[in-house]
């Protein structure tokens, strides 16, 4: 695979780091990763926003425009001979001297990967994934709000119990499912959002989602489903939830920029070995019209007529 680096494009055997990148030392550095659409980048504006306020705050400077992102996302792909592709954009800090920074970063390093987005199978998509309720518990966000930061621990720490890699104490005698993902509380006992995604369920005729303030990531998938849900006339509200919540919604489905939106049908728990079915085991209407409503608004799909195809 050929890669992007600092603007330009190589081979991946020959992109070179240095060891005192601060993003290597102490984690510091952003990514979005994000796909494509007939080889556009949906939602660009917003992941290059996002980017850039964090980098921002963290003393790094990162002034690439969309056009120059875009062009460059494409000279990519087509190096690659993708048509589309799932796209991760790192900024990094820079080289620094050893020790933490004394001022703001000079010079960061950009990073462009892409690979082939997963295959859809429409039927195992209706069918829809386990979400399995983690003893990992959310950690607090880096500042007011979490970025998303090359620290990934936490969430590989969840990810390593959810495959049963954590150790004897953390064994669950019924191995999550392929494909699942978990679900990680704050350690306050409210709900937050999966390893890798942000969480949705419709509970009394509301589409409810945690609270940016429990500390989760204000996914660009996650506002975007929040505002089809109210153009389409869904009441949506942010707030504070228990897992018994949880339990007792219509639907539940997880949201992020490369699966779009995923149906929750089966929840499970670090603690039991039962498995609850959710939504009759298989994606709800509700799931399935924002997923129409999303996909239509990437290109990906024709404009919603209010019916669903078979």
């Amino acid at each position: 695979m050929k890669i992007g680096l600092n603007g330009n494009v190589v081979e991946a055997h020959e992109a070179v780091i240095s060891v005192y990148d601060h993003g290597f030392l102490y984690g510091l550095g952003l990514f979005e990763t994000f796909r494509t659409y007939k080889g556009r980048a949906y939602l660009l504006e917003r992941h290059m926003e996002r980017l850039k306020a964090g980098c921002t705050e963290l003393g790094i400077p990162f002034g690439m425009s969309i056009g120059e992102l875009e062009a460059w996302i494409s000279r990519l792909l087509r190096e690659n001979e993708l048509k589309d592709g799932y796209i991760r954009l790192t900024v990094s800090a820079g080289e620094g001297a050893l020790g933490l920074p004394t001022g703001d970063y000079e010079q960061p390093n950009i990073i462009l990967l892409v690979k082939e987005l997963p295959p859809v199978n429409e039927e195992a998509m209706r069918s829809g994934k386990e979400l399995r309720l983690l003893r990992t518990m959310r950690n607090t966000p880096e500042g007011s709000v979490r970025f998303k930061s090359l620290h990934y621990m936490n969430n590989i720490m969840a990810k390593r119990e959810l495959l049963g890699l954590a150790g004897e104490e953390d064994a669950h005698p019924m191995p999550a499912q392929p494909g699942a993902e978990g679900l990680m509380l704050t350690r306050e006992g409210w709900l937050s959002e999966g390893i890798v995604s942000n969480l949705f369920f419709f509970l009394g005729g509301i589409v409810r989602t945690p609270a940016i303030d429990t500390g989760i990531l204000p996914g660009i998938t996650r506002q975007r489903v929040l505002e089809l849900a109210a153009e389409a006339g869904y009441v949506a509200e942010e707030g504070h939830y228990r897992w018994e919540e949880l339990a007792a919604a219509d639907e539940i489905w997880m949201t992020n920029s490369i699966q779009e939106l995923v149906p929750i049908t089966q929840l499970t728990r670090y603690d039991s070995d039962t498995r609850m079915e959710m939504s009759g085991g298989s994606a709800g209407p509700v799931t399935m019209k924002l997923l129409a409503l999303y996909q239509a608004d990437t290109g990906k799909r024709p404009p919603y007529n209010g019916r669903l195809a078979d």
